[in-house]
């Protein structure tokens, strides 16, 4: 039961809401309702476990869990409407993008035999920036937001594969 806490259940929060996403039209008023509160619930699990002294392990790779799921389901979800909105040339930047967290992904693992995702504060603007997507994607300034966030997760990308590679042990938590 010690992985019973406040925090885990606030992360099951965004585990049952990202369900309830893929049942949603998206871009509606409850999509928005439904997506806003997993946008919540993903910063403030965190910081209930920092605060209530609960952090584990469990928790951060049910975190890490929850947010590809979450992300799973947003791009299922939205895709249709961006690739309707959205340049060619930003999907390539995108594919790249998704290629280095991979390799990143594959290098940690064998490197330091574990699957993990930094959480530097260049990881959380990265996933803040990109959950605003929807909220941008079809206002006028949309196509910029978008690559924008695009560059802010490059950069975040190489961030963590730098520090796993220049590492001699993981810098994880």
């Amino acid at each position: 039961m010690k992985n019973v806490t406040l925090a885990n259940s606030i992360t099951c929060v965004r585990i049952l809401g990202t369900l309830l996403m893929m049942f949603v039209e998206p871009f509606t008023t409850q999509f928005f309702i439904i997506y806003t509160i997993a946008g919540v619930s993903d910063v403030l699990d965190g910081f209930v476990a920092r605060i209530t002294n609960t952090v584990s392990n469990f928790g951060a790779r049910l975190d890490s869990a929850s947010d590809l799921f979450f992300y799973f389901v947003m791009a299922m979800k939205c895709m249709p409407a961006m690739i309707e909105i959205l340049p060619y040339q930003i999907w390539y930047a995108t594919a790249a993008v998704v290629l280095i967290r991979i390799i990143t992904y594959m290098f940690v693992a064998v490197k330091f035999h574990r699957f993990s995702s930094l959480h530097t504060k260049l990881n959380k603007i990265t996933g803040f920036a990109i959950f605003l997507i929807p909220y941008m994607l079809k206002r006028r300034y949309g196509v910029a937001y978008c690559i924008t966030a695009c560059s802010i997760s490059a950069i975040s990308s190489l961030h963590e594969m730098l520090v796993h590679m220049l590492s001699s042990e993981y810098k994880g938590k």
